[in-house]
């Protein structure tokens, strides 16, 4: 049964991409393969660029879908649900859901500040639930 964590938010979190960032590298420094799941090409980019502008010694391999080298980097960005690989995490960074959530070990969410963004959260969490996941909730302090 797949375990889905959503973060709650908050302004200072600089948005979904900011936060996933940080999630993205602690997961790859446990040794983590990570699927990213964003809502557009343009985000997808913009996690990219996020990640090469971490610090050298939080380095994360990656690669958007479609590029890099033919066995792949332990972190994929996609843009598109079909394109998620059946790896052990999932981050959602972008409004819908997770496609096949039974196909990974843990699914990270996320519970933006914006409340029409949230409403979304809300659904895709009770469509989790439904789906037999594991739900845990982080509050904006952890």
């Amino acid at each position: 049964m797949p375990q889905v964590v959503f973060y709650q938010l908050v302004d200072s979190d600089n948005g979904v991409t900011a936060k996933a960032s940080r999630i993205i590298a602690d997961a790859y420094a446990n040794k983590q393969k990570i699927s990213v799941l964003c809502d557009t090409k343009a985000q997808a980019e913009q996690v990219d660029e996020l990640l090469w502008q971490l610090p050298a010694d939080r380095f994360v391999p990656h690669n958007l879908y479609g590029e890099g080298p033919p066995s792949g980097t332990p972190v994929e960005i996609c843009w598109q649900p079909q394109q998620v690989a059946r790896r052990q995490m999932v981050v959602n960074v972008g409004s819908g859901m997770i496609p096949s959530p039974n196909n990974h070990r843990k699914i990270i969410d996320f519970v933006p500040v914006d409340e029409k963004a949230k409403q979304a959260a809300r659904v895709r969490y009770k469509n989790y639930q439904q789906a037999g996941c594991s739900m845990q909730f982080q509050s904006a302090s952890s």
